[in-house]
């Protein structure tokens, strides 16, 4: 896999080896011995252009390394080049990080457009719809949130604690309204998935102080 990873990394450097070395052996032999190392080229580039570095992205995604993620997804110089489920998960990734960083706005954009490209997984369509929901309640959007957070679970959510999540977000949107029963509801619901995360454990805990005392 470590080899594969370098590949991914010097694809256009590998490339350009190639290339050089094709047009070595078309002068001293002829083009088709020379057609293996052009060709290997044009995998190259074609790969770099069409698939990108996706798989070193994630893997600094899954390690925590925002910064590196971040480094690699802005070596991607012509994003609307990758085929186009590459390119949502580009989109949503962006997305990722800057919701991670806080900066929304440029999150929102990017999430958008990784999902009018369509998610090549419904579960990964659901999570992008929950934080785009969870965008928009932060910028005061209410009903477009809880629009948002109620498709994310028609499409589905990938772990329990994505859907506790949502369920406390239309909990919390609920109660806004006064639809206390309707917030006790969702409450039930979120606390029924036991979700492990710790933020979503300490909301619900917090929560459970203060819902028996709602009316309904």
């Amino acid at each position: 896999m470590k080899f594969y990873n370098i590949v991914i990394k010097y694809r256009l450097q590998l490339a350009l080896l190639f290339i050089i070395l094709g047009v070595v052996v078309n002068i001293y032999a002829g083009f088709w011995p020379a057609f293996l190392p052009y060709f290997i080229a044009l995998i190259l580039i074609a790969g770099h252009l069409f698939v990108g570095p996706m798989r070193l992205i994630q893997e600094h995604m899954e390690s925590g390394n925002l910064d590196a993620a971040e480094k690699v997804l802005n070596s991607i110089k012509f994003p609307n080049l990758l085929y186009k489920p590459i390119r949502s998960v580009f989109y949503t990734l962006k997305g990722n990080i800057a919701m991670m960083k806080q900066d929304f706005t440029s999150a929102e954009i990017n999430m958008k457009k990784g999902l009018d490209l369509g998610m090549p997984m419904k579960e990964a369509e659901g999570a992008s719809l929950l934080q785009m929901g969870m965008l928009a309640m932060q910028k005061g959007d209410i009903r477009q949130g809880e629009s948002y957070i109620r498709q994310a679970l028609r499409k589905g959510l990938p772990d329990k604690d994505n859907q506790a999540m949502a369920f406390l977000q239309l909990c919390s949107i609920m109660a806004t309204r006064r639809e206390f029963r309707a917030a006790k509801d969702f409450f039930r619901k979120a606390k029924a998935l036991k979700p492990t995360n710790p933020e979503i454990v300490k909301q619900i805990k917090e929560l459970e102080k203060h819902i028996p005392r709602l009316p309904g």
